[in-house]
């Protein structure tokens, strides 16, 4: 069983694939008996957004955050104040999307006294190994590093998101592991999870350590 501190924090390269995540892990959270509240900090992206899934975060009971502007074709950096509210309401737990890059980071900075304050978070790192800018490790930790230098946060364990979209099948998901290993070997960070869509979840459970199963947001298809 996959644990989680009470923030989780999902950054990476533009295209890793982090607002995804931040959908399925906070339904595996709500699953779990949580309360739970996302909160979308991407100023960058307005494509491929947590608000997206409005409509599911609603069925599902998770409360949504997002700023007024987030699926519309106005992409400003406006945040509403009450991601402040995600930050201190200890009650509940908190899955935020970061932006992409270093550029989507600088949003994060105004929270990250609160979060550093309470420490129970951890950001994690999302990898694509089939990125165009992030094929290797060398550009993959560059990229870490200008995240961390923008946000003023150390990430604390990487997610391996590598895919190639539907064409996607057990294959590329194994040819990724050496990549993971490696970059987890450079930065000293662990692997959290490997994720992979729901229907090749059985093919690879037995041969992938900590394999979590993804469902598609419908916009992504």
């Amino acid at each position: 069983m996959l644990e989680s501190k009470r923030i989780t924090l999902l950054a990476g390269h533009y295209g890793s694939g982090k607002t995804n995540i931040a959908v399925n892990w906070a339904k595996f959270l709500k699953d779990s008996g949580k309360s739970v509240t996302v909160a979308d900090l991407d100023i960058v992206n307005p494509y491929f957004r947590t608000k997206d899934s409005e409509a599911d975060f609603k069925e599902w009971g998770i409360k949504l955050i997002a700023s007024p502007y987030a699926s519309s074709n106005v992409d400003l950096p406006s945040l509403p104040q009450d991601f402040y509210a995600v930050v201190d309401d200890r009650s509940s737990y908190a899955v935020i999307d970061v932006g992409g890059d270093d550029r989507g980071a600088y949003a994060l900075g105004r929270y990250v006294d609160r979060i550093l304050h309470e420490n129970n978070y951890e950001l994690l790192l999302v990898v694509n190994k089939y990125r165009p800018l992030t094929p290797d490790c060398k550009s993959t930790v560059e990229i870490m590093h200008e995240i961390e230098n923008a946000c003023r946060m150390k990430f604390t364990s990487i997610v391996n998101n590598s895919n190639l979209g539907c064409e996607t099948d057990a294959q590329i998901v194994l040819d990724s592991v050496d990549y993971a290993n490696e970059i987890a070997a450079m930065t000293g960070l662990s692997i959290k999870m490997t994720t992979v869509e729901s229907n090749l979840f059985n093919e690879l459970n037995d041969k992938i350590n900590n394999l979590f199963p993804l469902h598609l947001q419908s916009k992504i298809f």
